[in-house]
């Protein structure tokens, strides 16, 4: 019991520190905020994770090993219902996250391990891009030519990655609460896919249509 004492302590400090960050943003958040809710001393919060930083390169790396493993997945993708469904697990993986995606300009300035992480992260979705493009062109469902996909791969990383912060510029008052995560991630799976129009054989483009109208009404796009 004494060893695993330490590290349940440490994953319950990880999760309240995620909820935190993920409501209020990261750089309102104090290291004594969070010993607060948790009902502990600083000194304890100190005990596993001595400063600020080393809480959020924690949650980056746990954020950064989901992502790994659902990025594998876009090897699986054939048709646009599968990445649809691929799309829509990432950003449901963004929104736990999302105070990463709020504020990252800022916390890549100010943390160079995590700037280095999230080069990897660029790399790794981009590469997952380019795996579910392909898997499109195998099946039928897309014609693009070999010079169209990278550019489009990293249209389609660049919306993933700062479509959060689209999200709050159009509704800064609702679009970071839960209330608000099932329309933005409709709204963001829809559009990244919406690169795909032009490439999209007739059934596919207009089966994406019919997927996006089955949730308009409450995500409008």
């Amino acid at each position: 019991m004494v060893t695993k004492k330490p590290r349940r302590t440490a994953e319950r400090i990880l999760e309240v520190t995620l909820d935190l960050f993920n409501r209020f943003g990261e750089p309102n958040v104090s290291t004594t905020l969070i010993s607060s809710e948790l009902g502990i001393s600083p000194g304890n919060l100190y005990y596993h994770y001595p400063a600020k930083d080393e809480l959020i390169n924690a949650l980056c790396g746990r954020y950064e090993a989901e992502l790994n493993a659902l990025l594998e997945a876009a090897d699986n993708v054939q048709h646009v219902e599968d990445a649809w469904l691929f799309l829509h697990m990432l950003f449901e993986l963004i929104w736990r996250h999302r105070f990463l995606y709020r504020d990252l300009n800022d916390l890549l300035s100010k943390n160079r391990m995590l700037e280095t992480r999230f080069q990897s992260v660029l790399r790794n979705k981009t590469d997952a891009m380019h795996h579910l493009l392909h898997g499109l062109q195998r099946s039928g469902a897309l014609t693009m030519q070999p010079r169209e996909l990278p550019p489009t791969a990293h249209a389609m990383v660049v919306l993933l990655s700062y479509w959060m912060s689209y999200e709050y510029v159009r509704a800064p008052r609702d679009a970071l609460e839960p209330s608000a995560a099932a329309s933005g991630m409709m709204r963001g799976a829809f559009h990244v896919l919406g690169l795909l129009l032009p490439y999209l054989e007739p059934s596919s483009k207009q089966y994406l249509f019919t997927l996006a109208a089955q949730y308009k009404a409450d995500a409008p796009f």
